[in-house]
C-alpha cells in the first residue's frame, strides 16, 4: 500500500488551506493509500473536539465533515506534542483518529516511502 503524509500547519487562520488538505487526504484514502496528516503549529487545534465545527471554505464541504470522513475511512491524525502543549490544550481530549506523534514518527513514515505534501 502506498503512503501519503500531509504536513498541515494551519487551522482557522487559513480555512482554505486547511480544508484543501483534508480534501486531498480523503482523495488519497479513496485511492487506496495509507494517509497520515501531521498536525503542527496552529493545526494542532484541529485535534480538539469542536474546534473545526465552524471552519468552512466556499465550494467545499464543512471541515468537520471532511475530518469525520477522514477518520471513518481509516485516516490518521498525528499531533505534534510540543506544538500542542505550548498552546495549553487538553491532551486528554482529542478527536477520533488523533494521537500524539513527533518528528521521529514523521521521519520513519517518510523512510517507509511515503510521499509528502505540505499545507
Amino acid at each position: 500500500m502506498s503512503k501519503l503524509l500531509i504536513n498541515l500547519t494551519t487551522a482557522q487562520d487559513n480555512a482554505d488551506k486547511t480544508t484543501v488538505a483534508f480534501v486531498v487526504a480523503n482523495a488519497g484514502i479513496a485511492a487506496g493509500q495509507e494517509v497520515v496528516i501531521f498536525l503542527n503549529v496552529e493545526a494542532v487545534r484541529l485535534a480538539t473536539p469542536g474546534y473545526a465545527d465552524a471552519i468552512t471554505s466556499d465550494g467545499f464541504k464543512p471541515l468537520v465533515e471532511l475530518m469525520a470522513t477522514f477518520a471513518e475511512n481509516g485516516g490518521t491524525l498525528w499531533v505534534c506534542p510540543p506544538c500542542f502543549n505550548t498552546r495549553g490544550l487538553d491532551k486528554d481530549n482529542l478527536v477520533a483518529g488523533a494521537s500524539f506523534a513527533g518528528g521521529a514518527a514523521v521521519v520513519e513514515f517518510l523512510g517507509q516511502g511515503a510521499a509528502s505534501l505540505s499545507y
